[in-house]
């Protein structure tokens, strides 16, 4: 059952989200990443498990953030103002990508520097690719977020594609994996970017954390 107040805050992450989201900047590098002006949630994951598409679906737009079917298309921190309340940012996918292992290591590394250095990082959401689970490289993020006590949120993508049986499989094994890290979000988030399953969950998760209406955010002293 959801209450009134659980109501408002749905269709108050509604309205957030229907807000104007401009393109920032794209950072090559630590000492390019721009300065934090708002709070910050940053979507990280392997290549190709759908970071940019779930940015698309949660803001409304189909060209925001650049979609590929090619995985290591995010070679660069992508920076997208929401509507002047929250930041969100799209970070390389570390894994599996075709280049070369050096080009792999450089994006890792300044998905890495970003992660460690922003004082304004509200969360992380991990995205995890509903079809295929947890690998090797997500366990190793998890413990990096954890050792740098960066709060995230894990959420399952691509949820659309498995059956009932193997996504309740997945969602099982998730939470177990999860339950055994300090810096874990207690809730999973199951999405799909292109039916729409579970963005309004997602927005509801993030919106709190937005800054204060009609106002830009910014630190206290």
């Amino acid at each position: 059952m959801v209450t009134e107040t659980g109501a408002q805050a749905d269709a108050d992450a509604r309205r957030l989200f229907a807000g104007e989201c401009r393109f920032i900047a794209a950072a090559a590098s630590r000492a390019s990443l721009p300065p934090a002006s708002l709070p910050e949630v940053a979507f990280a994951g392997r290549s190709n498990v759908g970071k940019s598409s779930l940015i698309n679906a949660l803001v409304g737009r189909t060209g925001l953030a650049r979609v590929s079917k090619t995985p290591g298309a995010t070679k660069t921190v992508n920076f997208f103002d929401l509507a002047g309340r929250i930041m969100l940012v799209d970070l390389p996918g570390y894994g599996y990508a075709q280049v070369g292992r050096a080009r792999v290591k450089e994006w890792t590394r300044l998905a890495e520097d970003y992660l460690r250095g922003r004082v304004l990082l509200r969360r992380v959401c991990l995205l995890i690719d509903a079809r295929i689970g947890f690998k090797e490289s997500d366990e190793a993020t998890m413990k990096r977020l954890d050792d740098a006590a960066v709060s995230y949120q894990i959420v399952l993508t691509k949820a659309d594609e498995p059956d009932a049986t193997a996504l309740a499989e997945t969602i099982v094994a998730t939470a177990t994996a999860a339950a055994k890290h300090v810096a874990a979000h207690p809730e999973i988030v199951v999405t799909s970017s292109r039916e729409g399953t579970g963005i309004d969950a997602l927005r509801s998760a993030l919106a709190p954390l937005a800054g204060p209406k009609q106002s830009r955010y910014s630190p206290r002293p």
